[in-house]
């Protein structure tokens, strides 16, 4: 049996060793190892064979899998994230002894792992919720509602107490108002609650935009079934556009092409030796994710900036539609057309990934027509160190952390921003 590295595996040894009041070299002669390989293990630095877990299990008194098993992997990973998180700003986990914390206070972990859930999904709603309270039409028109009702309430009872002599008639007509009025805000209040309790469905499609990635992101199928007519012609257009890509470039001619191109493989050679368009050969590999690009994404902008496409890469946060970071190579691309760059780029969670961004220019109407420009960016994730040229970058200014960042356009909302001290003398 070849050995199988678990990460808390030797810590768990030493934990049920000590429990027992068992000495190292009892164990170690038990089991027909050294003492100074048992205490390499115990401190998690060899690896262990299945045939030495079970054996040492029987000694311990304990399952094997309770020794083996790895389901602390997701644990750890989730320790780390909320190590990583910018409310932690000036603090210094210890990182490398995190399988220690999670073996040593397994509850504590838990209840740490729980806290940063928690928090994790009240920012979710509260990105949502602020999205929704700047761009939502509805909920734009709905507090105009609520806010003009409230007015018009207020107007009329101040007239009510304020005024001593009022004609009958008058009254009645300011009583009419004023229930007319105060029936308008609770009908308003109660859609407005109704509407604002849907935001706790997670994944909630806003926009047709958002439906269509999310109908992508489920395969891309039935775009009948979208619930919006906007949506559902969004998805037959980007359904046909598929279609032309994999005519254009079958899935043999992509997989074919991929061992000619290096290692990693170079879309840029792919595209050469097919002898077809780069930015055809990005929405392909996005589309199929073949080995080299599994959970690649892909994202299309025009000359403006703004998003046609959006199919998210694993791991790589979109914010929502209409929204961005400047610092995204796809906007660079726009600056050289005809060129390819190739950047890595770090999330503001510490997750690496590879970006291929290519711009080109064209004249549908001929010499006479405007000359329109178009990026694409294929974004694939990566493992291993960040190289140290590593681009910085984040999902929209409104949700990212980084507060030092050049391209900032306005305050995080996850981050509370320090007070601006006023210069001296002033």
């Amino acid at each position: 049996m070849s050995a199988g590295p678990h990460t808390l595996t030797g810590t768990r040894i030493r934990e049920r060793r000590m429990a027992l009041s068992r000495r190292q070299a009892d164990l170690a002669r038990a089991v027909g190892i050294s003492p100074a390989y048992l205490n390499l293990i115990e401190h998690n630095r060899r690896p262990v064979s299945t045939e030495l877990v079970e054996r040492l299990a029987a000694e311990l008194e304990v399952p094997a899998d309770e020794l083996a098993e790895g389901r602390e992997e997701v644990r750890i990973a989730a320790l780390r994230e909320a190590a990583v998180h910018p409310a932690g700003a000036g603090s210094v986990p210890e990182l490398d002894q995190v399988a220690e914390f999670l073996a040593r206070f397994p509850g504590w972990a838990a209840l740490l792992i729980a806290h940063a859930r928690r928090a994790g999904a009240l920012e979710r709603q509260l990105v949502d919720l602020s999205d929704r309270m700047t761009q939502d039409p509805y909920m734009l028109t709905t507090l105009h509602e609520v806010l003009s009702a409230v007015t018009a309430v207020r107007s009329t009872a101040a007239i009510l107490v304020e005024e001593d002599e009022i004609a009958p008639e008058w009254r009645q007509r300011f009583h009419a108002n004023l229930h007319q009025d105060s029936q308008r805000l609770s009908l308003t209040a109660q859609a407005l609650v109704a509407y604002l309790d849907s935001f706790e469905a997670e994944g909630n499609a806003a926009t047709p935009q958002e439906e269509v990635e999310a109908w992508l992101a489920q395969g891309g199928d039935a775009p009948a079934d979208l619930s919006s007519d906007a949506a559902r012609d969004m998805a037959a257009q980007v359904q046909a556009d598929l279609l032309a890509d994999r005519q254009a470039l079958p899935d043999r001619a992509l997989l074919e092409a991929i061992p000619l191109a290096g290692t990693p493989p170079d879309p840029v050679l792919m595209a050469a030796r097919l002898d077809l368009p780069l930015d055809l050969v990005l929405r392909r590999l996005a589309d199929l994710r073949p080995a080299g690009f599994e959970g690649a994404g892909l994202l299309i902008c025009d000359g403006s900036g703004a998003l046609l496409l959006r199919r998210a890469a694993q791991g790589f946060a979109l914010p929502r539609p209409g929204d961005s970071c400047a610092l995204w190579p796809l906007f660079q691309a726009l600056a050289a057309p005809q060129s390819t760059l190739e950047r890595a780029v770090a999330l503001p969670d510490g997750r690496l990934f590879r970006t291929l961004s290519h711009a080109t220019r064209s004249q549908p109407r001929g010499l006479a027509g405007p000359v329109l420009s178009r990026a694409t960016m294929l974004v694939v994730p990566a493992d291993g160190p960040a190289p140290a040229d590593t681009l910085s970058i984040g999902p929209a200014c409104r949700i990212c952390p980084r507060n030092g960042c050049p391209a900032r356009r306005e305050p995080s909302i996850l981050v509370p921003q320090l007070p601006v001290r006023p210069a001296r003398g002033l």
